[in-house]
């Protein structure tokens, strides 16, 4: 017999994981806060990544879309499938964006008028989003592969969009910042 792609409730993985994902939270937004208060000198030029870690994020914004096709679809293995590809191409985000912001020099916007207004409103709205989303995002997915299916479901309702707003808004804000290299 083929096995679900829902498990069985396990509280004791629930917890641990829990546990796990306040502490990787915390870590994670204190190393993204005091990135700008280090530099790390490197023989490497690592301004390639800012258009990797966009581009990570333009395919977690597709990758969202298209689990949210399949699970409307009742698709729930492969809804699993690409919400698993989706935290991978999160991590990667993290990674590259941690190693980015410790080695490169911050890019000014550099446009006036309406259109820096337009550009800082979607900067700030995605970083404020951006802070708060990491352990959203973990608590639904534990609540996912925990079988806690009643919980995931309440929980992606609202970590759906805001998640899917920041993977969209980080692109449009790497690319209007393009224009003033």
């Amino acid at each position: 017999m083929p096995k679900s792609p829902v498990p069985e409730y396990n509280p004791a993985l629930a917890k641990k994981l829990n546990g796990i994902a306040i502490v990787f939270s915390v870590v994670v937004v204190l190393i993204v806060a005091s990135l700008r208060r280090f530099h790390v000198d490197t023989p490497v030029d690592f301004r390639f990544l800012a258009p990797l870690h966009s581009s990570l994020n333009a395919l977690t914004a597709l990758g969202l879309l298209l689990a949210y096709y399949f699970i409307k679809q009742k698709k729930i293995l492969w809804h699993k499938r690409v919400m698993i590809l989706n935290m991978v191409f999160s991590a990667l985000f993290l990674v590259s964006y941690i190693i980015y912001h410790l080695t490169t020099p911050e890019t000014r916007y550099c446009h006036e008028g309406v259109i820096r207004y337009v550009y800082f409103f979607i900067l700030i709205t995605h970083v404020i989003l951006a802070s708060f989303i990491l352990p959203v995002v973990l608590f639904t997915f534990i609540r996912a592969i925990t079988g806690q299916v009643e919980k995931h479901r309440n929980l992606a309702r609202w970590t759906f969009p805001v998640w899917l707003y920041i993977a969209v808004s980080g692109p449009v804000a790497y690319l209007m910042l393009r224009t003033c290299l």
